[in-house]
């Protein structure tokens, strides 16, 4: 292939999607057609859009112009080494994502599959154009239409008000921060106007005007993203949204904020400040401890994944922020080893969280439920996704050898140099930032102990789950794809290590390509061997020998010694599923130590109740501290213009005659 090949290559891919979304929506009742070939063959395209942008990682920039647009604005596109990474975490998520859909749909139940077929594919195109626009015009079309197709996505089970209020909250805060987005490149493209991205390459850096720029993004994409405090769509959203709507939306959408805010940070700006860089660590260590406490707490089974995913966000954050600090203190190779774990906790991330989420619409479907006090119990009715499921929440709790614990400890060895910042203070606060990730490490361990445990261990806690079943063989294969991403991202880290060394390269000009790949593929060694090691594969190695001989071991010297007896049952011979522990119980620790940061109301039974019930409801602060002082100064302000608006000629007649004179009083003064 030559060079433009590739480019071509992902825009025919692009387009093909577009075309099998068409293809649904016209056979709209042809549900074998839309479930049994145009989401496997979307997600066959999916699988070509990675390899494509794998193809491309190391091939220099490749541009094209399309004539679309307005006249005079045509659409550019560009495709370097930080748009191939992301075109490949689109496509290598979206695989399983698409495939497991094919399964997850079903006949007469839930939104017409022709329109989700439609807005699905539309969804991953957009993601897809964002990812390759390279002027203002282009990139606000394509993000705009990510955002209305993920509404109406979201959306897709209107008829319940709950969805609708949801949807409409994700959609206002999409549209503000797009805002955000649009005054950035304003800022950018200056007086004169170009809104092409090689002209806002040659902004100036002096002034004030980058930092507005920066900030602008920041809190474009940051709504996005879901930072705090524009993160209260989030938990909203995902569980209104379909189970593989929330898989895309958190594996994959929230990375285009990450993206933008790269492209604008390291490409569009040149220069960069120290403190833009302690702005986004802080912001991402206060999103991260908010998430997880927040997580840890939840009844909902997706809307503790998406507490979860504001966590990881902002960890990414973190990384992110160190990334700018190190680069603009002139330390490149410390810039790349941040930008490295940055770049791969996104990747992390997008499997992981995708795979938790497909698992959870998998006991939705099987079960009908999302509170957790009501499963329990379901390894032994669903056992596929049950262990396909443990491994997302080993990936999540950043255990090895699984993907997450790579990025999270390459997160910390980059706080294990700081010392060598020029700045005093920030060797101060770097050192209570890194013992804050590992509080929040631990936090999210306790969290995903919680998720796997009351769900899939236990007894059943309702009669109705012993009629759960498994889940199909297309969602099986979507959720083996995924599950199988985090293990080989965990075992293979120096070759992902490569695959982002482009990337590092483009952004802050140096990589750990030559740290990682000299002790070849099984040691990891981000700075050199005497400071830090870790291999995947002994460690690997390790558990698969010592397991089964531990096992041998046991079987081998107690097996006949012993009766089989019923365990001691504590006094209690006949347990029932409520003796066990509760997800409301499993976080009560959290909320007692963590308190100050929720809004709590109990209600406490009488005692005179027949039925005594004890509830306990916590809220999101931000709601009360932001967002309903808000919400309360625009009602103030609708009902001033509400009283203006009277509907009489007469009165408005008057408002012209006292604004005329108004003017020529101005005008004579």
């Amino acid at each position: 292939m030559s060079e433009i090949s590739l480019l071509d290559g992902i825009l025919i891919t692009a387009s093909s999607w577009l075309v099998i979304g068409l293809t649904g929506a016209v056979f709209s009742n042809r549900f074998s057609l839309i479930t049994r070939v145009l989401f496997p063959l979307g997600a066959a395209l999916g699988v070509l859009l990675a390899l494509l942008a794998l193809s491309s990682m190391g091939g220099g920039m490749q541009v094209r112009t399309l004539p679309l647009g307005l006249p005079g604005a045509p659409f550019h596109l560009r495709l370097d080494a930080l748009s191939a990474f992301f075109l490949f975490l689109l496509g290598a998520t979206s695989a399983g994502i698409s495939i497991y859909t094919a399964g997850y749909l079903r006949r007469n139940e839930g939104p017409a599959p022709g329109l989700q077929c439609l807005l699905f594919h539309v969804f991953l195109a957009s993601m897809c154009f964002v990812m390759l626009a390279d002027d203002g015009y282009a990139f606000m079309v394509a993000w705009e239409s990510m955002a209305l197709s993920s509404y109406f996505l979201v959306t897709s089970e209107h008829h319940h008000a709950e969805i609708r209020r949801a949807g409409y909250l994700y959609l206002l805060v999409a549209h503000i921060g797009a805002i955000g987005i649009l005054l950035s490149f304003g800022v950018m493209a200056g007086s004169a106007g170009d809104y092409t991205f090689d002209a806002m390459r040659k902004f100036s850096t002096l002034g004030s005007l980058p930092t507005i720029a920066f900030l602008l993004a920041l809190f474009g994409f940051g709504a996005k993203a879901g930072i705090l405090p524009l993160h209260v769509w989030l938990p909203e959203a995902h569980p209104a949204a379909p189970s593989p709507i929330s898989a895309m939306m958190s594996g994959v959408m929230l990375k285009t904020a990450i993206y933008g805010l790269l492209r604008v940070s390291f490409d569009l700006l040149y220069a960069q400040i120290w403190w833009w860089g302690l702005l986004l660590l802080v912001i991402g260590l206060i999103s991260a401890l908010f998430g997880v406490i927040f997580s840890a707490i939840q009844n909902d089974m997706k809307r503790l994944l998406a507490y979860s995913s504001i966590e990881n966000i902002g960890l990414i954050f973190v990384g992110f922020g160190l990334t700018l600090i190190f680069n603009s203190f002139l330390l490149p190779h410390l810039a790349a080893l941040a930008l490295t774990a940055t770049l791969y906790h996104c990747l992390n991330h997008a499997f992981f969280k995708s795979l938790l989420f497909l698992c959870s619409g998998s006991v939705l479907h099987a079960t009908g439920e999302r509170n957790l006090s009501k499963l329990g119990g379901l390894i032994h009715r669903m056992p596929w996704v049950t262990w396909l499921a443990l491994i997302g929440v080993l990936a999540s709790t950043g255990l090895p050898p699984l993907n997450g614990f790579i990025s999270e400890w390459l997160l910390l060895q980059s706080f294990l140099f700081t010392s060598g910042l020029p700045q005093g203070y920030l060797h101060m606060l770097l050192p209570v930032a890194a013992a804050a990730v590992a509080l929040i490490a631990a936090l999210a361990a306790f969290a995903m102990v919680k998720f796997f445990g009351v769900v899939f261990l236990g007894q059943p806690r309702e009669q109705k789950l012993a009629q759960t079943h498994d889940a199909g063989i297309f969602e099986r294969i979507g959720l083996l794809w995924l599950a199988l991403g985090c293990v080989l991202l965990g075992l293979l880290p120096n070759s992902v290590i490569a695959l982002l060394d482009p990337v590092t390269r483009l952004l802050v000009g140096s990589s750990l390509i030559s740290a990682a790949s000299s002790h070849g593929w099984w040691l990891l060694a981000p700075i050199s061997e005497d400071r830090a090691s870790y291999s995947a594969a002994i460690l690997f190695g390790s558990l698969a020998l010592f397991i089964p001989a531990l096992f041998f071991t046991v079987k081998s010297f107690y097996h006949g010694r012993q009766k089989r007896v019923p365990p001691w049952d504590c006094g209690f011979p006949l347990q029932t599923p409520r003796m066990q522990d509760t997800a409301e119980g499993f976080g009560q620790p959290i909320r007692r130590i963590f308190s100050s940061f929720m809004r709590r109301s109990r209600e406490h039974p009488s005692p005179f109740d027949a039925q005594p019930r004890y509830r306990s409801v916590v809220e999101d602060p931000f709601w009360y501290w932001i967002y309903l002082p808000i919400a309360r100064l625009v009602e103030h302000g609708t009902r001033l213009i509400a009283f203006l608006q009277h509907g009489r000629i007469a009165i408005y007649l008057l408002y012209s005659f006292v604004t005329l004179l108004a003017l020529l009083v101005i005008t004579k003064g």
